[in-house]
């Protein structure tokens, strides 16, 4: 969407402050189905919350291009649907790897999940263009649509929420994954939410969530805009100058996963790793923000842009493990809060850059602020934050 809005700001004649409010309409329904899937999740598990989620997010994709061209209102109706039905993805995604994966393995296979969420990030900024100028604005909703729906037909076939009723797996595989989850996933009573709000570590992951989500959807949603205002390159020289950082984000996601796991393994601990994987993750794309504000080409931008997006991975390895080791029992539920309180704040950030961009003119002011919440919360994150069991 964040390639598509421009034909369509184009046709429409929309301004830079409205393009905010298109395209954060995603994250209105995405706002209220994090916490309610989240609970879902941790209940029924994330194989069927996830399935649900999917076809109706792929069915909300596809009515997308009839509803740009029906209505205004049409348009950022199916758009937060479409965000009502993603909100269950994470939580879904938390609460499955913490279930099949051993403590000293779950980075690497969330490096991998994300991997794949980064990289449809790539393929959706580089095929967009090119089926805009040969199908029109209708082919990349329809081929992201159908391939949402293929997908969950081998999914709702092979997958299980639990590795002891999968016929894949080996009872030596098994045992593995058993040991490995230790005292960690033994059965408590679930927290109430006063209770689990009481507690200074379920605050570092909300407020890391809140800061990662700021920044990522402001590049996310803004970065093809960037380029072709603030540099004046084409839309698919755009496109692509945006989806190198997503490409180089999924590699540098795996291989922040993999050193934390092999930190671990080292016998440091998990609250060290947690906080060293996270301070990269904030650092490092708060200084490459600020140096954005120098940047007099689009090569350097792009270069800088990368680098922002791929140390930001490293809070892969930081604050979204550390929800299954604080809560493992009701990791669905606080990732869901998590995620809510971080929906809010990708709404405002994304809103925000329309209107620093039409009042000011210039991304830089947007930019600063952003760097400088990156920072606030590093500090914040390794006074309070914990590996260990909380709840």
């Amino acid at each position: 969407m964040s390639v598509a809005v421009v034909p369509l700001a184009a046709k429409f004649g929309w301004s830079s402050s409205f393009l905010g409010i298109v395209q954060s309409s995603f994250l209105w329904g995405y706002i209220f189905s994090s916490v309610i899937g989240g609970a879902l999740v941790d209940k029924y598990g994330g194989k069927k919350v996830l399935a649900w989620g999917v076809a109706l997010w792929s069915l909300s994709t596809l009515l997308t291009p009839w509803a740009a061209t029906h209505s205004t209102a049409s348009l950022l109706a199916v758009r937060a649907f479409f965000g009502l039905a993603e909100g269950v993805a994470m939580p879904a995604m938390s609460t499955l790897t913490s279930r099949w994966f051993p403590s000293h393995e779950r980075a690497s296979a969330i490096g991998i999940c994300m991997g794949g969420f980064h990289l449809g990030n790539v393929v959706g900024l580089l095929l967009t263009p090119i089926m805009l100028s040969t199908i029109g604005i209708s082919g990349p909703f329809i081929l992201f649509s159908s391939l949402g729906l293929l997908w969950l037909s081998t999914w709702t076939s092979k997958v299980t929420n639990d590795p002891c009723n999968s016929p894949f797996v080996s009872k030596s595989e098994l045992r593995l994954i058993q040991a490995g989850k230790s005292d960690s996933v033994k059965k408590r009573n679930p927290p109430s939410l006063r209770h689990l709000l009481s507690k200074l570590p379920s605050w570092t992951v909300i407020i890391a969530n809140i800061t990662n989500n700021w920044g990522y959807f402001v590049l996310l949603s803004w970065m093809p805009i960037y380029f072709n205002t603030v540099f004046n390159v084409n839309l698919k020289q755009a496109a692509w100058f945006s989806a190198v950082p997503w490409g180089t984000m999924a590699v540098s996601g795996y291989m922040a996963g993999k050193a934390s796991d092999s930190l671990i393994k080292a016998g440091y601990s998990l609250t060290l790793v947690r906080k060293i994987m996270q301070s990269i993750g904030f650092i490092g794309p708060g200084v490459s923000l600020l140096c954005l504000n120098y940047a007099k080409s689009p090569a350097v931008a792009a270069v800088l842009i990368t680098i922002a997006l791929s140390l930001s991975s490293f809070s892969q390895a930081g604050y979204l493990l550390n929800i299954q080791e604080i809560a493992p029992d009701c990791a669905g539920f606080l990732h869901g809060i998590a995620n809510s309180a971080g929906t809010l704040a990708a709404i405002i950030s994304t809103i925000g850059t329309g209107y620093f961009v039409q009042w000011l003119g210039s991304f830089q002011a947007f930019l600063t602020v952003t760097a400088g919440l990156y920072f606030v919360t590093t500090i914040f994150w390794n006074l309070y934050s914990t590996g260990e069991r909380v709840f």
